[in-house]
């Protein structure tokens, strides 16, 4: 019965609770945000009240090295751009990249899709953060939540989660109305 409830439990509340332990372990300044369930990066950003760049979109990338293998990245950008996938493609030297699959990216991730957070805790998935997301004094994401969001101190987010620094983002295509 109780391998059941476990099962059952959504794997993002133990992620939440992995990542709120992890800041608080060490000692990062952040606060939580409640807001109502979201995880279109433009939408949530007017919830908490922040431009759009400040959003740390986070986003699973498989890296296709040779015919049978792969490596997984955690692409972290700016809430206003996106991934350039040609850009991870060049800097690991692959055959290709482009987005995981929805279950390869909860899996490693340990969270729901629209709420993946920007650290790694799983050594099969190496984190990237693209600089410019990090000229701002704190950055926003989901909280592996859909309702609840963490601002975090920037300094304080490159001391704990020592992500590999490259530039991996591009200006998102604007849609036409």
């Amino acid at each position: 019965m109780s391998d059941t409830l476990i099962q059952a439990t959504p794997v993002d509340r133990t992620a939440r609770a992995h990542l709120l332990d992890h800041l608080t372990h060490h000692r990062a300044r952040f606060r939580r945000i409640e807001h109502a369930s979201e995880g279109r990066t433009d939408v949530v950003s007017a919830l908490r009240g922040h431009p759009v760049g400040q959003a740390a979109k986070c986003i699973v990338v498989r890296v296709k090295m040779t015919k049978k293998s792969s490596h997984y990245v955690l692409a972290v950008v700016p809430g206003d751009r996106r991934v350039n996938l040609d850009r991870i493609q060049e800097l690991w030297e692959a055959r290709q990249a482009s987005f995981a699959d929805r279950a390869t990216a909860e899996r490693l991730s340990g969270c729901v899709s629209g709420a993946i957070v920007p650290f790694t805790f799983d050594p099969a998935l190496e984190l990237v953060v693209d600089p410019a997301l990090l000229e701002h004094e704190e950055i926003f994401f989901n909280a592996a939540d859909l309702n609840l969001s963490v601002a975090l101190d920037v300094r304080d987010y490159v001391r704990i989660a020592e992500p590999r620094t490259e530039a991996i983002a591009e200006n998102a295509v604007a849609l036409a109305d």
